[in-house]
């Protein structure tokens, strides 16, 4: 049954890959096929993807453009880049250095490997210095 944005077979199907278990396992225990639970798990990934572009639209609505920071960048010069930017706006950051890189990171995890950004990332600045990465 859905009830919001997963059905209750994709919220199965992503514990129990969450757990580690390979789509082949899930089938057996499931007993269905390795390719509906790939089904299912692309379909529930897609559904989290539109939630996440959504809410990121939403947050962005009362904040404005601060920087894009670029495919490659060091995750750990991001926090200056972004002080530099929000300096020149005169807008204080409410995150210190260590908040806003694990809230970069959580922001979207896809799109960071290891310490570098994997493809450019919009970050978006309100009034009060929350930030938003899109």
């Amino acid at each position: 049954m859905k009830q919001g944005l997963l059905t209750d077979r994709q919220k199965e199907v992503l514990r129990y890959r969450r757990k580690g278990l390979t789509q082949q396992q899930i089938a057996e225990i499931i007993r269905t096929s390795k390719a509906n639970v790939c089904t299912i798990e692309k379909a529930a990934l897609e559904n989290i993807s539109r939630a996440r572009e959504t809410i990121e639209f939403l947050y962005t609505l009362d904040a404005a453009h601060l920087c894009t920071l670029k495919a490659g960048t060091d995750l750990l010069k991001t926090p200056e880049i972004i002080y530099d930017e929000a300096e020149k706006v005169g807008i204080k950051v409410k995150y210190d250095t260590i908040s806003l890189i694990n809230r970069l990171r959580d922001s979207n995890p896809e799109r960071f490997r290891a310490r570098y950004i994997r493809e450019d990332v919009e970050v978006y600045i309100n009034e009060d210095g929350e930030l938003y990465f899109g």
